[in-house]
């Protein structure tokens, strides 16, 4: 106990590993604002306003991607060097970061850091947390290092070899990170995204790969490459795969189908790029914020589905957001207990436990809570612009940190930026984990009261 006083000042010491978590992106997110603000940072000399350089940097190291100027025109390279390196703290977690440069000096990591890492990275338990790192840190930048490698071929060629390569490197961390940021503005139009790009089957499914390879978790990342035969994974990997895989084809149909004959959208094309455009949609919807479609143009009924996508996100201990593929799981599989009137909820020969089940509605309560409030709030002090479903996309968008808007975030007053940087937030370290902050630890209650019984549905 007292090592690890000594490597924390003691105000730090009392501070949970939820408030640490808050503290640590928090001062992450305020440092990054500061270096945008400097004048080196925009292309045009200039200081960036502290609100739009605090929505930037929030959204960098949330690995959002929504923008209130566009990245490609408005920053210089400093500046896009400042995004980049804040969306690779993001999404490895900071945490992480110091734990991998302690390990490389060679410093020992004591039991408050392990905690702190273990709660980075949503694991169960304690031991395994330094390894897991390394693995994160080796298969995350040989990834980005592939991903950047094929996306040169056509990058290199379009931009010339300086920028070809810088361009590579920025979109495979972003893709990989599930960021969403782009650097194709000052060639393709402001914030168009890679809506030029959306025929290209190098660019389309390489950026969709990175962005699941990203979202699918570390620790399943890991399981898969160490087992390899799915009947070894454990029950967390099998729900995160098989939750994955459908969610990418069911909304790979419904917007095929809600799309394939509005023109204005898809309805023009032919049927591999109308797939192609479907299935980058589906992927990125989900968790990153890329785009190979102008978003405006869309149905509201394909747009209700994207709600619905990036509501549910990534896996956990991945790069994204959302209330988690895994979460979702083990509510559908709870309805499927209560539709069959059984007293546990088993799935592949396991039984999950009640703790796992509060946890998954505690997560999908708060995330519809503040995902409604959200929506009412940014209603009712927006512009015309932002409608109900506008207002919804926006809002579930940031608190999924999925980057994508229907009416342009640019267009928020003060008041929506400030909601938004703060539903990235919260999306990011998690809800609860904000929520827990200010929860006092129970006291111990040896009184079991008696049962009643409440009617229901």
């Amino acid at each position: 106990m007292d090592t690890v006083k000594k490597v924390y000042p003691s105000f730090l010491y009392r501070i949970r590993p939820a408030g640490m978590m808050v503290l640590g992106f928090g001062s992450v997110i305020l440092i990054g604002a500061l270096l945008l603000m400097t004048p080196l940072a925009s292309n045009s000399g200039t200081s960036t306003s502290f609100i739009d350089c605090l929505f930037t940097a929030t959204s960098a190291v949330c690995v959002t991607g929504l923008v209130v100027v566009d990245t490609s025109l408005h920053w210089s390279v400093f500046g896009k060097t400042v995004i980049i390196l804040l969306i690779q703290i993001g999404g490895l977690g900071f945490m992480s970061i110091s734990a991998a440069i302690a390990i490389v000096f060679k410093r020992k990591i004591n039991l408050r850091q392990r905690i702190l890492i273990k709660e980075a990275l949503n694991q169960n338990q304690l031991s395994g947390s330094v390894r897991l790192i390394i693995y994160v840190m080796k298969y995350t930048f040989i990834i980005e290092f592939i991903g950047s490698l094929i996306l040169s071929t056509v990058f290199i060629p379009k931009f010339g070899l300086a920028k070809g390569i810088a361009y590579s490197v920025f979109h495979s961390i972003s893709a990989f990170c599930n960021a969403g940021f782009d650097l194709l503005g000052r060639s393709s139009g402001e914030y168009t995204s890679l809506v030029s790009f959306y025929n290209n089957p190098i660019i389309v499914f390489t950026i969709s790969s990175l962005i699941i390879l990203g979202g699918i978790g570390f620790g399943v990342m890991v399981c898969v490459i160490k087992k390899k035969r799915f009947k070894q994974f454990d029950l967390s990997s099998k729900l995160a795969l098989i939750t994955t895989i459908s969610l990418i084809l069911i909304g790979t149909a419904l917007i095929f189908f809600g799309e394939f004959n509005n023109p204005a959208s898809i309805g023009n094309m032919n049927i591999w790029d109308k797939f192609q455009v479907s299935y980058f949609q589906s992927v990125t919807t989900r968790t990153a914020g890329f785009g190979t479609v102008d978003f405006s143009t869309l149905r509201e009924s394909t747009l209700f589905v994207m709600i619905i996508l990036m509501f549910i996100g990534a896996s956990p201990a991945s790069t994204g957001g959302g209330i988690k593929t895994t979460t979702l799981a083990v509510i559908v599989l709870a309805i499927r207990a209560f539709m069959k009137d059984q007293d546990e909820i088993t799935v592949f020969k396991k039984r999950i436990n009640k703790y796992t089940f509060r946890k998954a509605l505690g997560v999908f309560g708060v995330a519809i809570a503040t995902v409604v409030t959200g929506t009412y709030l940014i209603n009712v002090t927006q512009g015309h612009e932002f409608n109900l479903l506008a207002s919804a996309f926006e809002v579930s968008s940031a608190f999924a940190t999925v980057g994508l808007s229907v009416a342009g975030s640019y267009n928020l007053n003060i008041f929506g930026k400030l909601l938004i940087i703060a539903l990235m937030f919260a999306g990011r370290v998690g809800s609860l984990t904000v929520f827990a902050m200010f929860i006092h630890d129970p006291e111990p209650n040896s009184v079991r009261y008696p049962e009643a019984k409440i009617l229901v549905g």
